[in-house]
């Protein structure tokens, strides 16, 4: 008889969703004040050190439990893949540089709305997915119909739909995992 043990696997996704989950429970015991202090970002004055800091941690937060295990599921379904075929520095690494991106992006151009989730992160790993039969000098038809149909999707909902959801954080996201599977696979 065979013995199953719980092996500790993609430490850079088990940390950053731990994280993302000890934010949105902080943000439930607060009532959402923790949340729009520290990881929601929206104008603010670019002398406060929280506005830098909240370029990057918009990505942690959630507005709810519901918008966490949505993010989350994406996460720890494509997140162990890519570390494992990527390694935990280059997961680090796009977690952060989409963070940024959607982050500064969304403070030059739509300074009044609020960023928050980790959605962007999971449009960059949907993606960066679509790269794993990259060969040099092709490029996969996935990449192009996962493209089209995410990024897609997002280009309509924005232009059609009036809700509360950052269209530029997904499209954002969807860029950099494109770009950076194309850089990682070349």
């Amino acid at each position: 008889m065979k013995r199953f043990r719980i092996t500790l696997n993609a430490p850079v996704i088990l940390s950053f969703t731990l994280l993302c989950f000890l934010a949105t429970l902080a943000g439930r015991l607060t009532g959402g004040a923790a949340t729009e202090a520290l990881f929601m970002t929206y104008r603010a004055p670019l002398n406060d050190p929280m506005t830098w800091l909240r370029l990057v941690t918009h990505v942690i937060g959630h507005a709810d439990w519901a918008h966490f295990i949505g993010n989350a599921s994406y996460l720890l379904l494509l997140g162990p893949m890519l570390e494992e075929k990527h390694g935990p520095g280059a997961i680090a690494g796009i977690i952060l540089t989409t963070a940024l991106i959607t982050g500064v992006v969304n403070a030059i151009f739509f300074p009044s709305v609020a960023v928050c989730g980790a959605s962007g992160v999971v449009f960059a790993f949907i993606l960066l997915t679509s790269y794993t039969s990259f060969r040099e000098g092709e490029l996969p038809v996935t990449v192009l119909l996962v493209a089209a149909i995410y990024i897609g999707q997002q280009v309509y909902d924005g232009i059609v739909l009036n809700d509360n959801i950052s269209n530029m954080a997904h499209i954002l996201g969807g860029v950099t995992g494109g770009g950076t599977g194309y850089r990682l696979n070349k």
